[in-house]
């Protein structure tokens, strides 16, 4: 184990750091990386992960995405930039522009994601979900009418700390002497991860008399790998026609959900259970909407065979 990472001398024996390292030693045994590019917020989680890949020799860049949505954000990606350098990383913050129409946690999500890729080039994308991530994005998507998770890796996004509870990240900086910025948004239970996140898990906690959180994420990995599995061997097509309604339901809105993607349109339970009905339940419906914009509705319609999608 080293004795520094940058300036930062790191303790002795720091349990719940060295669980982090192992976690990251065993994503780097199957995704071997030299250089990788890490979405660094500041949080205990993005700090924790910068600080176990520079500890296990790995050589971090951190992006700091500056999203302009709260007051002196500027300065907190450029505190977080700080800290990155100090743990013996090179660092950048990167102000994004974030569209204000429609969900504004999906939007930042996207103006983060297309950052980081544009910086990354073809480097790997560490980011620093946890266990705790894992568990909450299966309850809220359920609520929208999906079973989902998050892969270890996905594509160029690599989440090394997915086997590791919040609660280990939080630790090891309280270990390290790292201080994590607390988000005050964290705090709103308005949004419904922080709702889940306060309330809704440790509801279940108390009912079930234990901690739920690796059930469900265990659950949540397991359809994240069936979905995996599925898009892999669907045949998929940027058109769609009545022949697909024989398919099997599960390939079926795979091949649906390529389509609209394709297209620009929203998928979600609402727009998959639309679209399908247009082609196995078709008794002359108008068009389904899928997305909109400024320039109008985005809407899927069934002529004849085929489905067409379009704006009115």
């Amino acid at each position: 184990m080293p004795r520094f990472i940058g300036e930062l001398e790191l303790p002795r024996n720091p349990g719940n750091f060295l669980a982090l390292r192992r976690s990251v030693r065993h994503h780097l045994k199957h995704h071997p990386a030299d250089q990788v590019v890490v979405g660094l917020s500041g949080g205990a989680d993005s700090l924790a992960l910068t600080a176990t890949a520079l500890a296990e020799g790995v050589g971090v860049h951190a992006v700091c995405i500056d999203h302009q949505l709260q007051a002196g954000s500027g300065e907190v990606a450029e505190q977080a930039a700080a800290q990155a350098r100090y743990l013996g990383a090179s660092a950048e913050v990167v102000a994004v522009e974030v569209d204000r129409r429609g969900s504004m946690e999906a939007a930042a999500r996207r103006a983060r994601y297309a950052a980081l890729h544009e910086v990354a080039g073809q480097r790997p994308i560490w980011v620093g979900h946890t266990l705790s991530d894992q568990a909450e994005t299966l309850l809220l998507r359920a609520t929208r009418g999906t079973a989902a998770g998050m892969l270890p890796v996905n594509g160029q996004i690599h989440r090394p700390l997915l086997p590791q509870p919040r609660a280990t990240t939080v630790a090891a900086c309280a270990e390290l002497g790292l201080e994590p910025w607390q988000d005050p948004q964290n705090e709103e239970e308005v949004f419904s991860r922080v709702a889940v996140r306060n309330q809704v898990i440790p509801l279940l906690n108390e009912v079930f008399g234990h901690d739920v959180s690796g059930a469900l994420a265990r659950a949540a990995q397991v359809a994240a790998e069936d979905a995996a599995a599925l898009d892999a061997i669907v045949d998929k097509h940027s058109e769609l026609g009545v022949e697909c309604a024989a398919e099997p339901t599960a390939l079926r809105r795979r091949r649906i959900a390529a389509f609209l993607h394709a297209h620009g349109g929203a998928v979600n339970a609402a727009t998959l259970a639309g679209v399908e009905a247009l082609l196995v339940d078709w008794h002359g419906q108008g068009p389904v909407a899928v997305g909109g914009s400024a320039a109008g509705r985005l809407v899927v319609s069934r002529i004849g065979h085929r489905l067409s999608i379009g704006r009115e």
